[in-house]
């Protein structure tokens, strides 16, 4: 990096190489721990009742349906040979985005894309992406629907329950509905057709327009629980929430303009829905210090919003000709590009290195990281180097191994594997 970027990044706080991995995991792993011994804490390390353990015969099949975001899906799920193969997906937008729904209509809409589908299953999993407390029959209490979606009357409703009582009202027989999130969809679907037994643990991640991560701990280690069995369950981090790693002005910006003030540290260090946001305002700051001309920051500004897919292609050396002045200006917004893309993987080596230290496992055989989202999948810059920072320092510091598995649309087979193995 020259001079002059590495300068802009100090006077600001933003060097990536402020988050030294070892010593911010070391104090991550002391929140986690925190997290398991008690609510309240900063990540709060939510049991999902879950259990990882177990082949998938071939030949089995659930009703598996993915809710989040904008978009609402449902299909079959079959486990053969081969893998695992999605079957008469239905896709539609989520009830309550044009106008509100109740609950009741919400509940129904899901059952009338269930309905064709009932008589070839009769285990549903079910992947909810919003906020909701898992109960120890791996049904999810609602806390609140939101991001584009407004359903009404669903606080403290039990997902599962609910749909499972309206397909029995309309004669569809008894079905067993498993609820989970979408980062342990992710962990389930990587692992799903892989032999177990060839890893010593697994963790799932989420690297994309948001990140989370989970990972698998027996019922003994989750003080809070009060229970003594060895049963090993899938554990959802929220590590997002962690606040403990250092943070430059950009970030403090950021963050009072959000709609989240003071929550989700690490997520608005390392997600991509953050990033381009952060290069908006390291974009500012450098107009107003001099180090681009105003008629390039016009130029940029003129983009409207501009998201992580822009940033990559400027931490790639692409589509700054037409925006800057000359090619000094085109080479330091590189190099703060690449500082973003270090930086986040910095933080979500932080977030993995923690986990491996919680665990203890990658000692004996390797940890399976499945893997999922915009960032690990399509980032040039962001897998390359999260790839190197695990090879360093989990691998040459830590001694652990850990094998990176990047999957795509693995929540379905993942729905299919939480209700199959946990029916």
């Amino acid at each position: 990096m020259s001079e002059r970027g590495r300068a802009f990044l100090e006077r600001h706080g933003m060097q990536p190489e402020r988050i030294d991995p070892i010593p911010c995991a070391e104090k991550m792993c002391e929140s986690l721990r925190e997290g398991l011994s008690r609510d309240g804490a900063t990540v709060p390390m939510i049991p999902t009742w879950l259990r990882v353990d177990g082949e998938l015969p071939h030949g089995s099949t659930a009703i598996v349906i993915d809710a989040g975001g904008t978009n609402f899906r449902c299909a079959l799920a079959r486990f053969t040979p081969e893998g695992c193969r999605i079957e008469r997906v239905s896709k539609r937008k989520m009830p309550g985005i044009e106008r509100p729904a109740s609950w009741e209509e919400f509940i129904s809409f899901v059952a009338d894309a269930v309905e064709p589908l009932a008589a070839e299953a009769d285990a549903i999993g079910f992947c909810f992406s919003y906020s909701a407390d898992i109960t120890p029959e791996v049904d999810g209490r609602v806390i609140r629907i939101d991001k584009e979606v407004t359903i009404t009357g669903c606080e403290g409703k039990l997902v599962g329950a609910s749909l499972s009582a309206e397909l029995k009202r309309r004669g569809l027989g008894e079905k067993r509905v498993v609820v989970l999130n979408d980062t342990a969809a992710v962990l389930l679907g990587g692992s799903a057709t892989l032999d177990k037994s060839a890893y010593e643990g697994f963790i799932g991640q989420v690297s994309g327009t948001g990140t989370n991560t989970c990972c698998v701990l027996p019922l003994s280690r989750i003080g809070k629980l009060g229970r003594a069995e060895d049963t090993r369950i899938l554990v959802n981090l929220e590590s997002g929430l962690y606040d403990g790693l250092p943070r430059g002005d950009f970030d403090l910006e950021l963050d009072a303009a959000s709609a989240n003030p003071g929550l989700k540290a690490l997520e608005k260090l390392t997600a991509g829905v953050y990033l381009g946001e952060l290069m908006r305002h390291m974009t500012a700051a450098a107009s107003r210090e001099g180090e681009i001309t105003a008629a390039t920051e016009a130029r940029i500004l003129s983009l409207g919003h501009f998201d992580t897919a822009t940033v990559d292609a400027w931490a790639c050396g692409e589509g700054l000709e037409e925006l800057c002045e000359n090619a000094d200006e085109a080479a330091f917004l590189t190099e703060l590009s690449l500082a973003l893309f270090e930086r986040s993987a910095r933080a979500m080596c932080v977030n993995l290195l923690a986990i491996l230290l919680l665990t203890g496992e990658g000692k004996k055989k390797p940890v399976c990281l499945c893997a999922e989202g915009s960032l690990v999948q399509k980032g040039r810059r962001y897998r390359p180097r999260l790839e190197a920072l695990l090879k360093e320092y989990a691998g040459g510091v830590l001694g652990r191994r850990v094998e990176l598995r990047v999957g795509e649309e693995t929540t379905l087979p993942g729905a299919a594997a939480a209700a199959l193995l946990n029916g």
